[in-house]
């Protein structure tokens, strides 16, 4: 997997962050919930230097969006050990909520990075996504939490 790192300018313009032989991160949260074709399947080809020999990688039709939780004052200084609640809540909203910068303390998850959890909306239309991730993002809570809430904004701009 070759993974390219982009941001986009104030300009409007794609600039290079970085490439890496790896999946993304939280890029791959949003890339993996449309994947039909078996992760596994693809991987173990990879591997065994047959993938030509697969079948055609197949992908569901609609949009996924990821927003990422997470801990006040994240990229700099950030408390760790915050209670998180509300992920059963926001996966009955049809999220996949993903840990990151978590663990597990006395059988409570708590916070122990800055990038804390990744939420993933899918649906037909990218608004659609974005609206799972965020109503389920709603039920999500640690003391500090914070998320960016223009995730997709300019991509809604474009095409509505």
């Amino acid at each position: 997997v070759l993974y390219a790192g982009l941001m986009i300018t104030p300009e409007g313009n794609p600039t290079v962050l970085e490439f890496n032989c790896r999946f993304g991160d939280p890029e791959t949260q949003a890339i993996l919930p449309l994947l039909e074709t078996p992760l596994d399947q693809v991987l173990l080809a990879c591997t065994q230097q047959r993938l030509a020999q697969l079948p055609t990688i197949t992908w569901k039709q609609g949009a996924a969006a990821c927003v990422i939780a997470a801990s006040k004052g994240y990229p700099g200084a950030y408390e760790k050990g915050k209670v998180i609640t509300g992920i059963e809540q926001a996966e009955q909203h049809g999220a996949i909520v993903c840990s990151a910068g978590t663990t597990l303390k006395q059988e409570e998850l708590v916070t122990s990075g800055g990038r804390v959890l990744g939420v993933t909306g899918t649906g037909k239309t990218i608004a659609q996504a974005l609206s799972v991730a965020y109503s389920a993002m709603d039920c999500i809570h640690f003391e500090g939490m914070y998320y960016r809430r223009d995730i997709g904004y300019r991509v809604l701009q474009d095409v509505y």
